[in-house]
């Protein structure tokens, strides 16, 4: 039996000569694997392969059979033809964290269908972005798929005078005026920044926030900390260093 699912390629490996593994988060049945035989012989229409690369958004028919540690794709094409993404080198940077963030964190192949659309969304935005915007998409990104995950970070209600001094204690995952008895921690301009991060619900706003490529990194760097504290296993994002380089 087939059905009709998008996708989000989120890792390509070569297998063989000419075919490729595939993992994908798709709509349907959240993260799956697909052998694809052949992609990598050329034709007169040129290699397909270009369209299992990384970020790319797909509509796939599949067979699917959840006894199967491989699947295979029946048809596939293109669901969005991005502007901006594989040919601008930060903007491509960018899409290839978030991607490697999510191949990090979902680990079970369960449907997330609202975790879907939110990445669909968020790659679309990243495509059509200004420099300012796109440059803040990691840490918007990196804390609202938290959120997705079951440890998001619930922004405070407190006074101009708490703002001052607060924590973000990251073992227990929340704002505190209290320092942790521990080194796991966010505070200062960081916990102000990282809250006022949390307040903004669609990429368009991220403009709103400016920041110093130095503090970006400061921020991202603490949020890895985050999820390695979250995520058994998590290891670290090859692609941060090379983003980090990039952004400047």
């Amino acid at each position: 039996m087939t059905y009709k699912t998008k996708g989000l390629v989120l890792r390509t490996i070569k297998y063989g000569e000419t075919s490729v593994i595939v993992t994908i988060f798709t709509e349907l049945f959240g993260v799956q694997s697909y052998l694809i035989n052949g992609v990598r012989l050329l034709s007169k229409t040129g290699s397909k392969a270009a369209m299992y690369q990384p970020a790319a958004l797909l509509n796939m028919e599949v067979y699917h059979n959840e006894l199967k540690p491989l699947q295979r794709i029946k048809e596939c094409s293109w669901a969005t033809l991005y502007i901006n993404i594989f040919s601008d080198v930060i903007k491509n940077c960018i899409a290839l964290y978030m991607v490697e963030l999510l191949y990090k964190t979902l680990k079970q192949p369960e449907q997330n269908t609202s975790l879907f659309y939110f990445c669909e969304d968020v790659m679309t935005e990243l495509d059509r972005a200004s420099v300012k915007i796109a440059a803040n998409f990691p840490l918007f990104f990196s804390l609202q798929l938290a959120g997705f995950l079951g440890f998001k970070l619930q922004v405070p209600i407190l006074s101009p005078t708490d703002e001052s001094s607060i924590f973000i204690d990251l073992n227990e995952g929340a704002f505190t005026t209290q320092q942790p008895h521990h080194s796991n921690f966010i505070s200062g301009d960081n916990a102000v920044i990282t809250m006022e991060l949390l307040k903004i619900m669609h990429p368009a706003e991220l403009d709103q926030v400016a920041l110093h490529h130095t503090k970006r990194r400061e921020l991202i760097l603490k949020y890895q900390e985050y999820y390695a504290l979250h995520i058994a296993d998590f290891g670290k994002l090859k692609t941060l260093q090379v983003m980090q380089e990039v952004l400047g």
